[in-house]
C-alpha cells in the first residue's frame, strides 16, 4: 500500500451513486450536489495512523484512523457512524455502521486509478478515480 500513499486521484466515473445515496436516506438536494462533483482523494500515513481525505467544491472530508480500531466518523452527507478500516494488499476496506445500516467501501488502489466499490443493503455503487 505504501506505493499509493500521498498519490492524488480525481473522480472520473460513477455508477449507481444516486441509488446508493437514496438507500442511505440522503435527501434530494444533497444527492444532486454529490452527483455533480468530482472529488480528489488521497491516502497518507504517519507512523501507524492513516489519513484519507476527499476534497471537492461541495465539501471536504477527512478521516484519521488506525487499522482495525473503531472510530467515529461524520460522512460527507452528515451521518454519524462508527467505522473501522483494514488493508489487504492494495485494498483499503472501510465498514461504517449507523442508523441501522452497514456500509462497506472497498478502495482498490492502482498506479493509474483507484476503484471504490460501495455497498449498502443490496445496492452497489462503483466510482472510478484517475491518478493526477
Amino acid at each position: 500500500m505504501d506505493a499509493f500513499l500521498d498519490k492524488k486521484y480525481k473522480l472520473q466515473k460513477s455508477e449507481n451513486f444516486d441509488e446508493f445515496m437514496k438507500a442511505l436516506g440522503v435527501g434530494l438536494v444533497t444527492r444532486k450536489m454529490g452527483n455533480s462533483i468530482s472529488p480528489v482523494v488521497d491516502l497518507k500515513k504517519e507512523g501507524d495512523v492513516y489519513t484519507f481525505s476527499s476534497a471537492s467544491t461541495f465539501k471536504n472530508t477527512v478521516i484519521t484512523f488506525k487499522l482495525g480500531e473503531e472510530f467515529d466518523e461524520e460522512t460527507a452527507d452528515g451521518r454519524k457512524v462508527k467505522a473501522v478500516c483494514s488493508i489487504e494488499g492494495n485494498k483499503l476496506t472501510q465498514t461504517q455502521k449507523g442508523d441501522g445500516k452497514t456500509t462497506t467501501i472497498i478502495r482498490e488502489f492502482g498506479d493509474d486509478e483507484l476503484t471504490a466499490t460501495m455497498t449498502v443493503d443490496d445496492i452497489t455503487c462503483t466510482r472510478i478515480y484517475k491518478a493526477q
